[in-house]
């Protein structure tokens, strides 16, 4: 007689449960383990003069800084007091044999309901910086998301100069509406969603919108001292420059990665994305104001926020008044400033030493090509859409194929062997299944197909992924995040990719190591990783619209032979669909 899956998952979980999180067991495991609690509840906040309620964690917009060290267990209580199904994504952590405690909904998980819970439970190994926490399911990310800071091991020093204090600055993106109801409208007429009204620093949108003079984030700086700035760019749907008046900033970190410092006034950073910055104040005080800026940078043909936010940078004097202080603005390059964008790109560069090596793989055992663009659905019978026409709905998709959320959580599907039951295929393509020139003119049929499509790869696969934006509804630069892994950046440029031509100029040597990276908007960008992290792990375009329209896929990373090379069972309470 055969055994259920619901039995045969009960007897995973009973005779794998002391090895649910494997670190403790398979690892030196020098840190300690850290407690905190997430409530999911509602709390009434105004901006822009509009009062409404909003989805947070413990009450706190945004979220409750998490700070652990390197090394460290973290242990993370999440209750659901909201109608909304929840779930959390500790966006970068590597989670190595731990992808149940990832976070993306239909992914790793089921999300949690309302009135349930669930313990996020893994260790952060040989991963120091800065990363950040978020929502991932539907557009909740608009509200529920915080940094997460992973400080050296004790007694380990920064590459850097020892900073005198660090400061959290977190972009996000405010919205008088539901965010919600927001995307379930575009989803549901086929057009663009509407765009927010404000973007946010620490939340605080500031005094160049309507009656936010007193929303504004200010930073307070003694002179002559040097901070590290962290800065998480957690908005929705926007890429985004950043520069402070008058002062230049030393880029030193990267997705929590230390990078070759570099000097620059403007930066630009992409949701997903995190960038450490020592500032060093000034030698003696000024008497000025100076303003901190950010705007988005924008190439797509849609409607943006192209509105600005504005934090203010003071210096502490004993005495002086601030009221009659000049204030100083700084320059930001124009909305569209590709090449901008595609220079700063290429400055960062892993610090490649003993100590903090470039692992980049030199040889690949799989190469794959994705498409990465815009496209339609047809719109339903007797409906009129938004779309590109009034018969069609917009879409997105990697190689044509338009990434559909199961009802069963992939990972779970994948343990217990149940993707025959139609939960999903793995016959994701490796590479486009109709060529065309890609940058160039588009072709006329420009419909996507629907699938929950995944690849599988052995253990320890050596992997190349060359991701080629397309020129269909208009080129446009999307930031994609790969989910349980960071990857080197090898290569990227204009065009379309050459495979003859361009790959003699990857940088095997130090390249950066990311886990998030803008393709370019008309170019392509070739990523690195080795597959040594068994699981099922999401990779998507991180602005939330586009992932809502299908812009994603999954890998299925096999266990390895050794022990140590397998994904133990899930957790007992792990959320039920």
């Amino acid at each position: 007689m055969g055994t259920s899956p619901e039995i045969t998952m009960i007897l995973f979980v009973a005779v794998g449960c002391f090895m649910a999180y494997p670190e403790a067991v398979t690892a030196k495991h020098t840190g300690i383990t850290r407690h905190y609690t997430f409530n999911i509840k509602p709390k009434n906040i105004i901006r822009l003069c509009h009062t409404k309620s909003i989805v947070t964690v413990n009450g706190k917009f945004p979220g409750p800084r998490v700070i652990i060290r390197e090394g460290d267990r973290l242990v993370v209580k999440v209750v659901n007091h909201v109608p909304n199904n929840i779930s959390i994504h500790w966006h970068g952590v590597r989670q190595l044999r731990s992808g149940w405690a990832d976070g993306p909904s239909y992914i790793t998980q089921c999300p949690i309901q309302i009135g349930h819970s669930f313990v996020y439970n893994f260790t952060v190994t040989g991963q120091r910086g800065t990363l950040f926490w978020h929502a991932h399911i539907s557009w909740l990310r608009a509200t529920v998301y915080g940094p997460l800071i992973i400080l050296p091991r004790r007694n380990e020093s920064y590459p850097f100069v020892k900073p005198y204090k660090e400061v959290p600055i977190l972009f996000g993106e405010w919205f008088n509406a539901d965010p919600e109801a927001v995307i379930n409208q575009s989803l549901q007429t086929g057009g663009g969603p509407n765009v927010s009204d404000a973007y946010t620093f620490n939340g605080l949108p500031g005094p160049l919108y309507n009656c936010s003079a007193k929303d504004t984030y200010k930073l307070k700086v003694k002179p002559g001292k040097t901070y590290l700035l962290r800065l998480i760019n957690a908005a929705l749907n926007d890429e985004l420059f950043f520069s402070i008046a008058d002062h230049s900033l030393t880029v030193v970190e990267a997705d929590a990665v230390y990078v070759k410092p570099f000097e620059t006034n403007v930066l630009m950073i992409t949701p997903g994305q995190t960038t450490n910055v020592l500032l060093r104040a000034k030698s003696t005080a000024p008497n000025v104001t100076f303003l901190m800026l950010a705007r988005p940078y924008a190439t797509g043909m849609g409607t943006f926020d192209s509105t600005t936010v504005a934090g203010i940078l003071e210096y502490e004097t004993p005495s002086s008044s601030l009221k009659n202080r000049p204030l100083l603005k700084p320059g930001l390059p124009a909305i569209n400033a590709t090449n901008f964008v595609a220079n700063f790109t290429s400055k960062f560069r892993s610090l490649a030493t003993a100590k903090f090596p470039a692992n980049v793989p030199q040889k690949v055992d799989k190469k794959f090509f994705f498409t990465v663009g815009l496209g339609t659905k047809p719109c339903p019978k007797n409906q009129t859409c938004q779309g590109p026409t009034n018969t069609t709905k917009f879409a997105a998709s990697m190689n044509n194929i338009s990434f559909a959320l199961p009802r069963t959580a992939l990972l779970q599907s994948h343990f217990f062997s149940q993707y025959s039951k139609g939960v999903y295929t793995t016959d994701f393509p490796a590479f486009p299944l109709i060529p065309f020139n890609y940058t160039g003119t588009p072709p006329n049929n420009t419909l996507v197909n629907n699938g929950t499509k995944l690849v599988v790869i052995p253990f320890n696969t050596s992997v190349e992924v060359v991701l080629q934006d397309t020129s269909i509804l208009g080129a446009e630069s999307h930031p994609l995040h790969l989910h349980g892994y960071n990857f080197y950046v090898v290569g990227q440029g204009f065009g379309n990719f050459d495979p003859e031509n361009d790959p003699p100029n990857f940088n095997l040597v130090d390249p950066v190591e990311r886990n998030t990276i803008g393709v370019p908007s008309g170019g392509w960008v070739a990523i690195r990783f080795q597959a040594d992290n068994p699981g099922v792990w999401l990779m998507h375009c991180h602005f939330d619209v586009h992932q809502s329209w299908g812009l994603g896929m999954a890998w299925v990373v096999l266990d390895g032979e050794l022990p140590n090379q397998k994904l133990p069972p899930p957790p007992s309470d792990l959320p039920k669909c």
